[in-house]
């Protein structure tokens, strides 16, 4: 009889940190570069605000696997709790560009211990049977933040206050304890770290994990634009929140589910027609935003609806397809490269369609966005082999 993955210990303490680290993160994704934009920073700045978290979280992500080695779960994950929270409340005391960047850059470094250690958690808490499964319900405690903070940021920050806001960013210190409780429940020394260097691991660890990476980076990047810009490329503060909460239910929605239907079908054969779906759906929101005074609220929320469920959908059956790329002994390894490629691509997102559409226009920057969800379509398509061990 198949038990539920709730019956498994440490997963409830796992979703517990989960839904309170990823509540710091949703609250500030959109408002953080509002504040930069209420300080005087133009649309550049403003995609900075998001491009400096996310590359302190990459960099992060690449040390974690050798930091959980040589300190354990329960000194990592607190670290990142505390440092992903309790700098949220600096911001209440400059709205200026630079101090904004150096507390996203600190929240960084928190967000990528977080991120790495959540969905390591997940492959040393389940068997490879229900993976998929487990993989789901993390990814609706990630979602569920998302879902609610992101369209309610926004919001919250202009009626209400901006510090109400940063309040909530401080949620992940509240996690510490679930964090500590996961800690208990994982290996002190799990066996996925491996004992080789990274020169030994070399292509044999990462070069399997190139193409779901490459599938995560594109979508992100897609994502990453549409989350961070909405509120300012909307017209109408009304049809932002709607469009960022249709994203996010959607979204929220097919992480959740998608895992169920890769435990039963494979993975593979929901690639392609997302990646299309990607590049379709990013490019209808450039045409949707094509008069900035008039926005086609059908269209917007149509096209932010279709790019939720490829964004939720591949954040979870690229995971899988990770995960199933490695051996067992490189499930911490699989998790820190997924992480840089879902928060690279965020990153991308944010910095490079400020840029583009600081010189020319939101329609511009997102219609580059989908050729480059689209040009990754071959890696979709190839069908790599299994790890020869998995777990």
């Amino acid at each position: 009889m198949r038990t539920s993955v709730w019956r498994e210990p440490g997963m409830r303490a796992l979703v517990a940190m989960t839904l309170t680290g990823f509540s710091g993160y949703a609250a500030l994704l959109s408002v953080a570069p509002l504040w930069a934009v209420h300080g005087g920073a133009g649309t550049s700045g403003a995609g900075l605000v998001n491009g400096v978290l996310l590359l302190f979280t990459v960099l992060t992500q690449l040390l974690v696997p050798g930091a959980l080695r040589r300190f354990g779960w329960a000194a990592v994950l607190t670290a990142g709790m505390a440092l992903m929270g309790a700098p949220a409340l600096l911001h209440v005391l400059s709205d200026e560009l630079v101090p904004i960047l150096l507390v996203s850059a600190v929240r960084g470094v928190g967000f990528g211990v977080l991120t790495v250690t959540g969905s390591a958690a997940v492959a040393a808490l389940v068997g490879s049977e229900r993976r998929g499964e487990a993989i789901g319900v993390y990814g609706l405690a990630v979602a569920v933040p998302n879902l609610l903070l992101l369209p309610a940021g926004p919001w919250v920050a202009e009626n209400v206050g901006f510090a109400v806001v940063f309040v909530v960013a401080a949620l992940p210190v509240v996690g510490i304890p679930a964090a500590r409780r996961l800690a208990a429940a994982l290996p002190e020394d799990p066996p996925d770290l491996g004992t080789e260097s990274p020169g030994e691991a070399g292509g044999a660890t990462y070069l399997p994990l190139l193409r779901p990476t490459l599938l995560l980076l594109s979508v992100t990047l897609a994502g990453g634009a549409a989350v961070t810009f909405v509120p300012q490329m909307v017209s109408g503060e009304g049809l932002a929140a709607g469009g960022l909460l249709v994203m996010g239910v959607v979204a929220a929605l097919a992480r959740w589910r998608a895992g169920l239907l890769a435990d039963r079908y494979g993975a593979q054969r929901f690639l392609w027609p997302l990646v299309v779906t990607t590049g379709v759906s990013t490019a209808l929101v450039a045409r949707s935003v094509l008069d900035p005074d008039d926005t086609s609220a059908w269209l917007f929320l149509l096209a932010v609806a279709l790019l939720g469920l490829a964004y939720g959908s591949l954040q979870n059956l690229t995971l899988v397809v990770a995960f199933a790329s490695v051996g067992r002994q490189h499930r911490n390894r699989a998790s820190a490269v997924w992480n840089v490629g879902f928060d690279a691509g965020t990153a991308l997102g944010s910095v490079a369609v400020g840029v583009i559409a600081g010189a020319a226009s939101f329609t511009t920057a997102f219609v580059v966005v989908a050729c480059l969800a689209v040009a990754v379509l071959p890696a979709a398509v190839v069908r790599p082999r299994p790890a020869a061990v998995t777990g």
